[in-house]
């Protein structure tokens, strides 16, 4: 019998977590989100409510549909819960040691045939799938900020995953609209190997005196025609994040030029985390964000 993805659980209530749970719904499948807070979970489904209501009044669905993908999401905060998912997906912070006592909780509450996937955004699958007892069974599936609008996953193989794991993750990604590529398992794969860096670029170009913050995004949105400048990217995805991701390639790698540059890491130790925390490379609190340099 072939195997047939249902229901499926999602790890995580923040930004990526209700995303992923979002598309899920809106491409026909029931989904459970769990996060350690039960609130957030479910003040994440008046957000995915929320996002598909714009959808809705951009013609992009029906508001019966909206309907219909709303009522096939449930929240709660007990892993006992994902007890009939044949897919859990980890969306939780971009922390190794988190992600690890997640997946090991996880495995206890879930058949052995649910796979189990993590959408991080630089850590080694191999690694964590070897704290699972189904390495084969383990993969990456990693989507892009925002997720109902960005038609990328990065699909990453671990040493262990199997080829069956991998061709059911990448079948379920085109039936989400999506268009799936498929990444080794180095640091930060593909997308963020490439984009981080640059990102982190700019914070040495803001923190050298070469150029404002302002400066900075305006001469890569119209230099480059990139449709967000990389300090305002950097705050859309989270300081954190971007610092997290910047530990993993400079250690992953041993290479000098991954070095976090320092300002990013005083924000960070600041708490500006950007978008989220209401202050970043800009300050939020307004009704336009102003740059904080």
């Amino acid at each position: 019998m072939s195997f047939e993805i249902k229901k499926i659980g999602v790890i995580g209530a923040g930004q990526m977590g209700n995303g992923i749970a979002h598309v899920f719904a809106r491409a026909g499948y029931y989904v459970r989100m769990l996060d350690s807070n039960a609130n957030a979970a479910k003040e994440s489904l008046d957000k995915i409510s929320a996002n598909m209501e714009r959808e809705a009044k951009r013609g992009q669905i029906e508001a019966i549909d909206k309907a219909e993908a709303m009522a096939r999401i449930t929240s709660g905060s007990d892993y006992a819960d994902f007890y009939d998912c044949q897919l859990v997906v980890e969306a939780a912070t971009e922390d190794e040691t988190i992600k690890k006592a997640i997946i090991l909780e996880l495995c206890n509450h879930v058949p052995d045939s649910t796979i189990i996937a993590s959408n991080t955004s630089s850590i080694s699958i191999t690694r964590l799938g070897a704290h699972t007892d189904r390495p084969g069974k383990f993969v990456g599936m990693h989507f892009m900020n925002p997720v109902p609008r960005m038609e990328l996953v990065e699909i990453i193989r671990g040493i262990a995953t199997d080829e069956n794991t991998y061709d059911i993750i990448k079948d379920l990604t085109v039936k989400l609209g999506k268009t799936p590529v498929s990444a080794e398992d180095f640091p930060a794969f593909i997308v963020n190997r490439i984009l981080l860096p640059m990102i982190n670029e700019a914070v040495y170009t803001l923190y050298e005196g070469v150029g404002s913050v302002l400066s900075i995004d305006i001469a890569m949105k119209l230099g480059t025609h990139h449709p967000m400048g990389p300090l305002e990217l950097a705050d859309f995805i989270g300081l954190d994040t971007c610092l997290a991701v910047m530990h993993v390639l400079h250690e992953g790698l041993a290479d000098t030029k991954y070095r976090p540059c320092p300002l990013l890491v005083k924000y960070v130790e600041a708490g500006w985390l950007g978008r989220k925390s209401g202050r970043g490379f800009y300050d939020y609190s307004g009704d336009e964000p102003v740059p904080t340099r």
